[in-house]
């Protein structure tokens, strides 16, 4: 049986009648649209090319392409031909693509014609590089990729075992180094059968709009592999998901169900709440994942847009959600229990399960776990153990068995012996009218104790001399022992492309 998953997702709806059927569809540029057939065409062209240029199984095809319909063609159509497509973040710095390049030694590399110029200085001098084509207008010494396509025989997917490697993630740096994450086959499906249509119960007739974007595990997962097994429609937007165009796409795309992460939702709630009234949208559902979601954030968006955010927790490892409320019952500051089909622990530093309302390290395992990184056999032993992966994340389970996040496992820190979670602190922080963002990391004080330090980014026009006020609200609402020592007001707080605050680099001294 040939298990490729081009075939369950891609051409099984040409053979059930979705072939007219927009798969993807532009909200900027040229608003193109892209349906189930031409996408099966344009993979197999796409396929059939690799093929002709001499691309052989499980060479790397490197993708630095934004939200556009080359995006989902590349991808599917380096899996027909057995190739390994590796999306990565367009919002590296050329040095990171660099490495990342020297690293997955790509044989291919397929570009936006906007990310030219940031990439053409980290291909200089790349020894595995036979091809680099350009989605636009081919700068001299690369090739166009509508001509690297034309002309070529369309190929059929070729078998798969579904154990077979299939494509690479490059996690998203939130502690350093990219590493590269491989998946097999089986585990897209996987995903989509457990939190896609297990939780959300996404179906032929949703439209789904993702800010995250396609080019890591989140934003692949809620604008490919979920809406593709059901023959939904997805919009796509390459620009910047700032509040203002995201408010834009909900109004005018109507999608039913609408991914974002915490800092987003945040900035939303803040900018709807200044200009008054109820926002224009047919959004029936909304997930957020890359951080925990505050409970403060969680509960003024359902106010304002009266649709739930179904808060989870995933993993690039584990290839999507894993832990998450459910629709009708989000309990906001809280990360829910396991998606139906995986299983969690939480553990000491003996690997010890831990009771309830105690702290430990999140296990999970279930059927999308990776297979490992990437020339990292060390790090791959430390993180999949058997069937389990380790998460590096630190929760709590409450009475009601649902997972309280209290941070990373590098985040987390000791104040007079008791363990402070600073996504608690942050949560109590945010819930301040002034505040639109915290982050917290431990301080050594002036007889060498860690103690909280804060770093808040507050809301337009709001009075930077609240300090006081903060540490008096955590004070009341969590606890003496927990409040910020000093608070720190910035403009930004350091993030990976996802969205994930880089604590790391705050503990280093880098506010912004």
């Amino acid at each position: 049986m040939n298990s490729n998953a081009a075939l369950y997702f891609v051409d099984r709806h040409v053979t059930e009648g979705r072939a007219e059927k927009p798969a993807f569809r532009e909200a900027d540029g040229a608003k193109r649209t892209l349906t189930y057939g031409q996408l099966a065409e344009e993979t197999a062209r796409f396929a059939g090319a690799l093929i002709r240029h001499g691309v052989r199984r499980e060479e790397r095809v490197a993708m630095i392409v934004r939200d556009q319909i080359e995006f989902p063609v590349v991808f599917w159509g380096a899996l027909k031909a057995g190739a390994i497509p590796v999306p990565l973040n367009t919002l590296l710095a050329a040095a990171v693509y660099e490495a990342i390049l020297e690293d997955s030694r790509a044989s291919i590399l397929v570009v936006s014609e906007a990310m030219w110029e940031t990439v053409k200085p980290a291909i200089e001098g790349n020894r595995f590089l036979r091809a680099v084509l350009v989605i636009g207008d081919a700068p001299e010494g690369t090739e166009s990729y509508r001509q690297f396509c034309e002309g070529a025989e369309p190929c059929e997917a070729v078998e798969a075992h579904e154990d077979e490697l299939a494509f690479w993630l490059y996690s998203s740096g939130s502690t350093g180094t990219p590493k590269g994450v491989r998946h097999v086959h089986a585990s897209l499906k996987a995903t989509a059968d457990t939190f896609g249509k297990g939780v959300l119960g996404i179906s032929e007739e949703d439209t789904v709009f993702s800010a995250a974007k396609m080019f890591f595990a989140y934003g692949l997962g809620n604008a490919m592999s979920f809406p593709m097994a059901v023959g939904a429609t997805t919009v796509i937007f390459s620009g910047r998901p700032t509040p203002e165009a995201c408010a834009g796409i909900l109004a005018e795309e109507k999608p039913t169900l609408f991914c974002g992460v915490p800092t987003l939702f945040a900035a939303m709630v803040a900018a709807q709440e200044k200009a008054g009234g109820a926002p224009t949208h047919s959004i029936r559902l909304c997930t957020s994942a890359g951080e925990a979601l505050p409970r403060e954030i969680g509960e003024r968006w359902e106010k304002l847009w009266n649709a739930e955010i179904v808060d989870g927790v995933g993993s690039t490892e584990m290839l999507h959600i894993f832990l998450s409320n459910r629709p009708g019952e989000c309990v906001y500051g809280t990360s829910g229990t396991a998606v139906p089909g995986y299983e969690v622990r939480l553990v000491d530093e003996h690997d010890e399960d831990v009771a309830d309302g105690e702290v430990g390290e999140l296990l999970v395992r279930g059927p999308s776990a990776a297979e490992g990184y990437w020339n990292r056999r060390a790090k791959s032993m430390a993180t999949f153990q058997g069937h389990w992966t380790r998460t590096g994340d630190k929760y709590e389970r409450d009475a009601h068995g649902r997972y309280v996040y209290c941070g990373r496992t590098d985040d987390m820190f000791k104040v007079s012996g008791i363990w402070v979670s600073p996504f608690e602190v942050e949560q109590a922080l945010v819930a301040h009218p002034a505040v639109l963002e915290a982050a917290v990391v431990a301080r050594a004080d002036e007889k060498g104790l860690d103690k909280p330090a804060a770093y808040i980014v507050l809301k337009e026009g709001a009075d930077p001399s609240i300090a006081a006020d903060l540490k008096d609200m955590v004070k009341e609402k969590i606890g003496m022992w927990k409040y910020p020592r000093w608070i720190e007001v910035v403009d930004e707080l350091p993030k990976t492309a996802t969205g994930k605050i880089q604590r790391f680099k705050l503990r280093e001294g880098e506010p912004a």
